[in-house]
């Protein structure tokens, strides 16, 4: 199978973004780019990414989409919304961190994701750094938020973090951000990062990817 056909149907069969999971209509505006941060922090631990996805959906549908409706929201409520999703074991800690987070983001950023990027003078690797200073993003949290900022905010294409990169190499396809880049026009990045994750995620997409 050529690399042409495996890109393909990697976006075809998986190129759907965390985000559009989530509900997110993710655009460069203050309240989409917070929830991608929301939904970061909600995939920042050990569990499945469809959990996380529908817990963000379910802090949405309570009208947490902003970061001063989360800050001035009742924990015992952000606690319940994470439940509804089945997001158990960290619910509680979740929702003192999103809390923390999003006074965070008032505070440092008033409320406006831009402003950190504009700190992050147009760098990646300063984005990332920030990103981590948010509570309950490390590195990993960091990734998956620039994999999907990259729809937005085009200086950081191409973003393919090691977990893509890999999934990429096992795959057959050339395996640097800068390679896969190549591989689709940059509107696309972040659907092919989120593919190549997902991909690298499931135990037998990736045999069914290669089938002939």
């Amino acid at each position: 199978m050529t690399v042409d056909t495996i890109t393909s149907r990697l976006l075809s069969e998986h190129g759907r973004t965390y985000a559009q999971e989530a509900g997110i209509t993710l655009r460069d505006k203050p309240a989409p780019l917070y929830q991608l941060l929301v939904l970061t922090v909600l995939c920042s631990i050990r569990i499945k990414a469809g959990t996380a996805t529908a817990a963000a959906r379910e802090l949405f549908r309570a009208g947490l989409r902003t970061p001063r409706a989360m800050a001035r929201s009742d924990w015992q409520d952000r606690v319940d919304a994470l439940g509804r999703a089945h997001y158990v074991r960290y619910d509680e800690s979740t929702a003192t961190a999103l809390g923390d987070g999003a006074q965070l983001v008032l505070d440092r950023w008033h409320g406006d994701l831009r402003r950190m990027w504009e700190e992050a003078d147009g760098r990646a690797d300063a984005l990332h750094d920030l990103l981590q200073e948010v509570p309950r993003i490390g590195p990993v949290g960091a990734d998956i938020f620039c994999r999907e900022a990259q729809a937005v905010w085009p200086q950081l294409r191409p973003f393919f973090d090691g977990r893509a990169c890999a999934t990429a190499e096992d795959l057959g396809l050339p395996h640097t951000p800068h390679d896969l880049g190549g591989l689709v026009p940059p509107d696309d990045h972040a659907k092919l990062a989120a593919a190549l994750v997902r991909v690298g995620l499931s135990k037998n997409a990736a045999k069914e990817l290669q089938a002939v």
